[in-house]
């Protein structure tokens, strides 16, 4: 089997068998085809069914010297996938990446804002402009339903159940949840819907798309990070702010007020609820308060 077949199978069984989508493809393809590029590179005429671990072990050391520890063992996860994928099409018996260790890192803690922060950047949007009121809705939105950026460009006019304070949302690997909708998020939403959209040259093939530019298509994900990173230097808030800021302060804000770890995972679109337990870094007086309520020894 040649490197080049093995990896189109392997998109193949991404798509079809898991179900990933374009993006989470292009990034497990990534770790291979760098493989593949340092084999090609030190003229080593090797197939993926006979390769051992040392000359991925070889590799890695290569590439160690270039990014840091988190990319490592994000690329050595990555390379353990595709050779399980062999494994399990019994191309090979064993993985060459069980003999290869990855390196340690601290579990990063993601960046949250304060409830004020974001009642600040909001009221900072200009409403004076047909933006304006996109924005704010487009803001209010990621933090209050605990959007990632590709779902909230994704929302469409019919995923919108507000008659039963619901969202349709599609996630990674086209999976569907609900999340609730708050009775402020729908105002605004439906200001935008009412006063804004209806005045917008609407692209055909985007008729169905919630937020749109002004040329009537579909937002991109540059853009929404755009719209955040003018109104973080607006109100020169020194801090790194990404749309991912919001899903992450949606979470650690209905934790700290005492949400269940549960409740969030199925709102995050979360399989494991190890990755919500991320969210468990809330501030030790938050602890202490809730032993001091709930503990019948008190």
């Amino acid at each position: 089997m040649k490197w080049q077949q093995a990896l189109a199978d392997y998109k193949h069984y991404l798509q079809i068998e898991r179900g990933l989508s374009k993006n989470s493809i292009i990034n497990y393809s990534y770790d291979i085809k760098k493989l593949m590029l340092f084999l090609e590179e030190q003229s080593i005429k090797i197939s993926p069914i006979e390769i051992e671990h040392t000359v991925i072990k070889d590799f890695i050391y290569s590439v160690s010297k270039s990014v840091n520890p988190r990319s490592q063992a994000r690329l050595i996860s990555g390379l353990r996938n595709f050779f399980d994928y062999l494994i399990f099409e019994n191309y090979r018996t064993t993985n060459p990446l069980d003999l290869v260790d990855s390196p340690r890192i601290g579990r990063k803690l993601p960046d949250t804002l304060s409830v004020e922060e974001i009642d600040t950047l909001i009221t900072s949007i200009d409403l004076s402009t047909p933006q304006g009121e996109r924005n704010r809705a487009i803001i209010e939105t990621l933090y209050s339903c605990g959007l990632r950026v590709s779902e909230l460009t994704n929302l469409k006019l019919s995923d919108l159940f507000f008659e039963e304070d619901f969202i349709k949302v599609t996630g990674k690997g086209d999976k569907q949840r609900f999340v609730p909708i708050s009775p402020l998020t729908k105002k605004y939403i439906s200001i935008y819907m009412k006063d804004i959209r209806p005045h917008i040259p609407i692209n055909e093939l985007h008729r169905d798309i919630l937020f749109l530019n002004r040329r009537g298509k579909q937002l991109t994900r540059a853009m929404i990070f755009t719209i955040i990173k003018q109104l973080v230097e607006k109100i020169g808030l020194n801090k790194t702010v990404s749309p991912h800021t919001f899903r992450h302060s949606f979470a650690t804000h209905l934790l700290e007020n005492g949400a269940d770890l549960r409740a969030i995972q199925l709102m995050l679109g979360h399989e494991s609820i190890t990755t919500t337990e991320i969210y468990m870094h809330v501030n030790r007086s938050h602890l202490s308060e809730v032993l001091n309520k709930f503990h019948p020894r008190k």
